[in-house]
């Protein structure tokens, strides 16, 4: 999207922009709104926060032909479940005749001839693709920065990062310029920008949504799943994405005979103060909801496993992941060319341990251990726990700490010691190398005014169950106010 005079709202482009998903596409079938009116609040919304840097690409034309597209079909008696409503797509995304750069500027003018598997279900369902999503190059990296397209900004301050790699999406989501946006999450890109820009951010079951057609880092880890502003409005998109149209049918609002555990020597050791603080009386609320809270160990060693298995993981498959892609997407470029456009950093963590001639680069053997030992053990501790306590979600902070300011991602102070963006992804890491379902729910804000997350993470394949829980704790803590 172009550049252009700031815009200013009215109250009837907020009112419009407020609603989320569900209440959109009911509020389009019913008449009540064109899906032309609400796409073109949306964008006034998208002008208006322009510096906010949640996007790469918007194409007004073909965003209002498709809203024009929809009022007609719903004229004529069509139904669908998100007929009309607008969703943001992160562009690691192939999206057919619309710039899918995977955040590279030697992708700038790759235009796909075809939609990845999770964009074509939502079209499918009705929804139109409102624009592409900025992402941190090649969905590396936790705090939002893009070389080429800039840095997406937090809306509660725009001094301080979105979270990453997906940061667009849930900067876009809470500074309501979209309903909901699709995003990726290998070891935390979706729940971290979900937790420091307060909004709901799901990471479903490895392997359960469609993953064709999309950027990836690692078969193994790399997870498809949304940002939204409710947990209802992530069940509904969870219906349309993997196209399970099952009826709700948990009937209960509150979280009386609900049994959530939390593991504070895996998860609260090593977070700030305030996160820690607020999780405490998270826990307070969620006891005198009725719910019964218990603790679980899930040993000393739990999360340095978690670190290690996910971490060779996650670097041995990428170039395999990467050129595969490639190949069978016809993407105009090589794994070569990618790595020789990367931003300094980056390249310089690609040449170490990406490259196969690079000094740490992950053996045969290491990798194979970090896939049959290692994550088969961490998925053992989260089956026991589980079982040994009947819980049906553990809970714990999504990141242990706020959003850090623009410019200090690297200075991240825990437990006295200075430490580097990755700390971010601690706390979201071993769900994804156990592949469980995971969201991520505001929970407050901190001192300085920044969202701070919670993260729930359920048995492998449990997702609707997970989802429905999550429902039923977003309705004792609430959700945050537009920040801007």
């Amino acid at each position: 999207m172009q550049e252009r005079t700031k815009a200013t709202s009215t109250p009837k482009t907020d009112a419009l922009a407020s609603l989320g998903v569900a209440a959109a596409a009911q509020a389009i079938r019913k008449g009540e709104i064109s899906s032309e009116s609400y796409a073109s609040a949306l964008l006034q919304r998208a002008r208006e926060h322009v510096d906010l840097n949640a996007f790469i690409t918007i194409d007004e034309n073909a965003l209002l032909e498709a809203a024009r597209k929809a009022d007609k079909a719903i004229a004529s008696g069509a139904t669908a479940p998100l007929l009309g409503v607008p969703v943001a797509i992160k562009d690691s995304y192939l999206t057919e005749g619309i710039r899918s750069t995977i955040g590279l500027s030697t992708l700038d003018r790759f235009v796909p001839e075809h939609d990845s598997d999770a964009v074509q279900a939502i079209k499918d369902g009705g929804g139109i693709v409102f624009g592409k999503n900025n992402l941190v190059e090649m969905s590396f990296g936790l705090t939002g920065h893009n070389e080429t397209y800039g840095q997406a900004k937090n809306p509660h301050n725009v001094d301080y990062v979105s979270g990453g790699s997906s940061g667009g999406g849930g900067v876009s989501v809470a500074a309501r310029i979209v309903p909901a946006a699709l995003g990726g999450d290998t070891i935390g890109s979706i729940r971290v920008p979900a937790s420091f820009c307060g909004v709901v951010g799901f990471k479903p079951t490895t392997g359960r949504w469609p993953r064709s057609g999309v950027a990836p880092i690692s078969h193994t880890l790399d997870t498809t799943g949304v940002f939204a502003r409710s947990v209802d409005d992530c069940i509904l998109i969870d219906r349309v994405v993997t196209r399970d149209e099952t009826p709700d049918a948990n009937g209960h609002s509150d979280l009386k005979g609900v049994t959530l555990a939390y593991a504070p020597h895996q998860y609260l050791e090593m977070v700030a103060s305030e996160v820690a603080a607020r999780f405490n009386e998270t826990l307070r609320q969620l006891r005198d909801a009725g719910a019964n809270v218990v603790e679980v160990d899930l040993g000393q060693d739990f999360s340095s496993r978690a670190l290690s298995a996910t971490w060779n993981i996650f670097f041995r498959e990428t170039r395999a992941a990467v050129e595969k892609f490639i190949r069978q997407n016809n993407v105009p470029t090589t794994f070569d060319d990618i790595f020789d456009g990367l931003k300094p950093g980056l390249k310089n963590a690609w040449a170490h341990l990406v490259l196969s001639n690079g000094p740490g680069y992950i053996s045969d053997e290491v990798y194979n251990t970090a896939l049959s030992d290692e994550r088969r053990e961490i998925e053992r501790r989260y089956a026991q726990a589980f079982r040994g306590t009947g819980a049906e979600a553990l809970i714990l902070p999504t990141t242990p700490v706020p959003a850090p300011m623009i410019g200090q991602e690297d200075k991240i102070l825990l437990g006295g010691q200075e430490m580097n963006q990755l700390v971010i992804a601690n706390n979201t890491i071993p769900a994804s190398a156990a592949g469980l379902p995971g969201i991520s729910l505001p929970m407050g804000l901190s001192n300085k005014g920044l969202p701070i997350g919670l993260e729930l993470e359920g048995p492998f394949g449990r997702d609707r169950a997970l989802l429905y829980i999550a429902r039923r704790v977003e309705a004792v803590l609430g959700t945050l106010p537009a920040p801007i």
